[in-house]
């Protein structure tokens, strides 16, 4: 029966990750609360001395900046943890139980997968309160497009996750290829500072970095999640993706990062035959 219905196990499995998180309060206060503490610690610490589009008095402040970084900071620690189950469950006899069920194994990806990205979504959505703070002004419609974004970036982090920790065997290992991996990518997204505009010469470094930015696929996450939170912002001086494209490569990271978390999945592991 769960051979003919793999969508039902699916969400048996993301219903099992959603009540393993709520009652583990300490990843909640985590997730949330160093994206927290580098919001208004940072923001507080380059309000002064932060300057966008072209160094207009009427600019952001660093905190309204900041804030898409933030969230997706939130959205990324949240993914992140989820698939630290990963290896729990290998360790605990769980996941062989699931693998030798009669369910393809796309069922299982996305049972996991899609419980770590719900958690993310609820994580990211909680902490978006404190927009409210901020002097922005969203549609109805914009709020929805944002949420509809958070929960695909939400998705390919998770199954980027996931495909790091299925050839992991220690949580202490899986935390170091992660900081490795993600810390980067969420450094050069934008979310800390902004992306310097090409000039076609110059400065080799910044061009690099510039190059750098445009080729990691959170940075139209983070430049998606800020246009739509702060669409009348000047941007000028700095590079900002439109919000098509951001959607487009979001998209697409989504779809390659699942697609090779179920190619992954494939692949039997030492763990798995314990």
């Amino acid at each position: 029966m769960i051979q003919s219905r793999p969508l039902r196990a699916a969400a048996a499995l993301a219903w099992r990750e959603i009540i393993r998180f709520f009652r583990q309060r300490n990843r909640i206060v985590g997730s949330i609360g160093t994206p927290l503490v580098f919001w208004l610690l940072f923001g507080a610490g380059l309000s002064q001395s932060f300057r966008l589009g072209g160094g207009a008095t009427g600019g952001p402040s660093f905190l309204q900046y900041f804030f898409p970084g933030s969230l997706l900071l939130t959205v990324l620690f949240t993914a992140i943890f989820s698939s630290i189950s990963i290896i729990e469950d290998r360790r605990e006899g769980f996941l062989q139980g699931v693998l030798v069920a009669p369910i393809p194994r796309w069922a299982m990806v996305l049972g996991k997968v899609l419980g770590g990205t719900l958690v993310a979504l609820v994580q990211g959505l909680i902490f978006l309160l404190l927009a409210l703070t901020l002097p922005i002004e969203v549609r109805p419609l914009a709020w929805l497009e944002l949420i509809a974004l958070l929960f695909v970036a939400a998705l390919g982090l998770t199954s980027l996750g996931f495909a790091f920790a299925w050839r992991t065997d220690s949580s202490q290992g899986f935390h170091a290829i992660m900081n490795l991996v993600l810390m980067p990518m969420w450094l050069l997204s934008g979310g800390f500072f902004p992306a310097p505009a090409w000039t076609g010469g110059g400065n080799v470094g910044q061009q690099v970095l510039h190059a750098a930015m445009r080729l990691n696929p959170l940075s139209y996450a983070v430049a998606g999640v800020r246009q739509l939170l702060s669409p009348g912002l000047d941007y000028s001086g700095s590079w900002v993706p439109g919000i098509g494209l951001c959607w487009i490569v979001t998209l697409v990271f989504a779809a390659v990062c699942f697609s090779a978390a179920v190619s992954i999945s494939r692949q039997r592991t030492t763990g798995d035959l314990l």
